[in-house]
């Protein structure tokens, strides 16, 4: 089978740590590009399978016009369409979409069928969010932080506030890997997975990121560079709702939280956003928020990985 020598896959943003700065760099020539009107056609002829168990807006939309900027095209496959593991078994849906595309990018319940996915692909997965992780956004993540940050990471720091989820697993990886500093305040109940926090920080020490826990939102915020929330209750996790809202009510993003921060700082949130919950009405629509960049970097820094997992070579022929 000819095209790129090697498959390669992102699973976790670890799985790019050592080319990130390379990566943002890339994604912000295309931004550029784009904005430009001077983009290339890098993918011509590539397919993009979306393969998603959970509903979206910006990831479906982001991959589906990324791919088609680089001249390719996508097929989404809805919940109904395949539910993995259920009507077929993941090892049989990754053989045969191997066959059709250039590439899956799957969003997914849990990261055991990701991996399972990718596994039995032999073409690049994309993990467009699991249980575990969410590196396409920590990927526009990075890149709005480095286009409010033309010094770079060092000496920079990341406030978090809200749940130890799978963005939060994620950042700490990206930020370790960039050598930014980050520090979380988070219920202990809902505290980021062990093993996830001792690889980040093992990352971390590499590159000099200082990674901690504060003991509120207050300390976490004092003196950040930018603050960053996502909401209190994620799809599945519905079952843990009423709990969830009582364990979350102080870690809200507020004006007041904000004016802790320095004067510069800026709020990220990966959206949706469940207003007057993890952040109020003000924060949102007022100056000091880089969520509608952030949104949009999905695109770019979507776009920047799509060109990384694959790269032009010869047309593909499909094993028979």
């Amino acid at each position: 089978m000819d095209g790129p020598a090697r498959k390669r896959d992102l699973l976790s943003i670890s799985d790019v740590a050592e080319e990130l700065p390379s990566l943002l760099e890339r994604a912000a020539r295309l931004k550029s590009e784009r904005q430009r009107g001077t983009g290339r056609a890098t993918l011509p002829g590539r397919n993009l399978a979306l393969l998603f168990e959970k509903p979206s807006a910006r990831t479906r939309t982001s991959f589906e016009v990324a791919i088609r900027d680089l001249g390719g095209q996508a097929t989404y496959l809805a919940p109904a369409d395949v539910q993995v593991g259920q009507r077929e078994s993941v090892a049989d849906v990754a053989r045969v979409l191997s066959r059709y595309v250039d590439a899956i990018a799957y969003r997914a319940f849990r990261h055991e069928n990701v991996a399972e996915l990718a596994r039995w692909a032999s073409v690049p997965v994309i993990n467009a969010l699991d249980d575990l992780e969410h590196p396409c956004q920590v990927v526009a993540d990075l890149l709005t932080l480095r286009e409010r940050w033309p010094g770079g990471f060092r000496g920079r720091r990341l406030a978090w506030v809200g749940d130890g989820n799978n963005v939060l697993h994620s950042l700490l990886l990206g930020c370790a890997a960039v050598g930014l500093d980050l520090t979380a305040a988070i219920p202990e109940a809902y505290r980021p997975r062990p093993n996830v926090v001792q690889a980040a920080r093992a990352l971390g020490d590499r590159t000099g990121a200082n990674l901690a826990f504060a003991a509120s939102p207050e300390q976490a915020a004092r003196g950040a560079d930018a603050l960053y929330t996502d909401v209190w209750v994620s799809m599945g996790d519905e079952a843990d709702e009423k709990a969830r809202q009582l364990a979350f009510q102080r870690y809200r993003i507020d004006d007041e939280l904000v004016a802790l921060a320095r004067p510069e700082a800026f709020v990220l949130h990966d959206l949706p956003a469940h207003r007057g919950q993890e952040i109020t009405d003000s924060v949102m629509d007022g100056p000091r928020a880089a969520v509608w960049d952030q949104a949009e970097n999905r695109l770019h820094g979507q776009k920047a990985i799509l060109e990384l997992l694959l790269r032009p070579g010869p047309a593909r022929r499909r094993r028979k």
